[in-house]
């Protein structure tokens, strides 16, 4: 018993037109395949789903542009004229707008001035005002921006330069000497001042007795430390 006849007509359930798409696409792929090979013809098929998937067959013997081209010869006719066309108008109309802005550049610069009247100048001479004030708006504010950053910088230093006195305490330089006391002895005397401001100075002295001496340096042996 065979199957029965389908009527020809838009399948609404969108997965069973999808699989049918798909069934009958490859079913006419091979169709076309064998036509190319039984009859030694030049086919070619594009098909688009209703998903918008681009399906393409052609014969291994040509390629598709080859096909439109023969396909135009055959009817007299060309695909592209009307593209041709609409490209060539917008090329067109691009060059005018570039012609116009190299004139108005050159205007700008004080450039084929001849050809202006009176409004035409007057009107060029207002649009070169209004842009010299904004190029001078963004100049002040470029040279406003750079001048407070350079305030920070400068203040950071200067906070980093009182930070490291603080942390020095801004005192005095020790004062250091040695008097040659005795024989063998030293004695040392260490000057510690005030603040900058002013203030006493604390007075240390001691007394370094040294040892025997080695290859390496001095041996200290007794200390005799007393507070002056």
């Amino acid at each position: 018993m065979g199957r029965g006849k389908i009527e020809i007509k838009r399948i609404e359930n969108a997965t069973n037109r999808q699989v049918t798409y798909s069934k009958r696409r490859t079913g006419i792929m091979k169709k076309a395949k064998e036509l190319t090979v039984l009859c030694d013809a030049q086919v070619a098929i594009i098909m688009f789903s209703s998903t918008g998937k681009y399906h393409e067959f052609c014969s291994p013997s040509t390629d598709i542009k080859t096909i439109f081209d023969r396909y135009q010869q055959a009817i007299g006719t060309s695909l592209w004229i009307e593209q041709y066309e609409t490209m060539q108008r917008t090329r067109s109309h691009l060059k005018e707008i570039n012609r116009n802005l190299r004139t108005e550049i050159r205007q700008r610069m004080g450039e084929d001035l001849d050809g202006l009247d009176f409004h035409e100048l007057r009107g060029l001479e207002q649009n070169v005002d209004a842009a010299l004030k904004e190029v001078r708006h963004k100049k002040y504010h470029v040279i406003t921006t750079q001048t407070d950053t350079f305030k920070k910088k400068v203040k950071h230093s200067s906070e980093a330069y009182r930070h490291l006195q603080q942390e020095l305490g801004m005192r005095e330089d020790p004062a250091f000497g040695f008097v040659d006391n005795a024989p063998g002895t030293w004695e040392a005397a260490v000057a510690l001042g005030g603040p900058a401001g002013g203030g006493a100075a604390d007075m240390y002295a001691f007394r370094v007795v040294p040892s025997q001496p080695n290859l390496h340096g001095m041996v200290y042996g007794s200390h005799d430390l007393r507070l002056g």
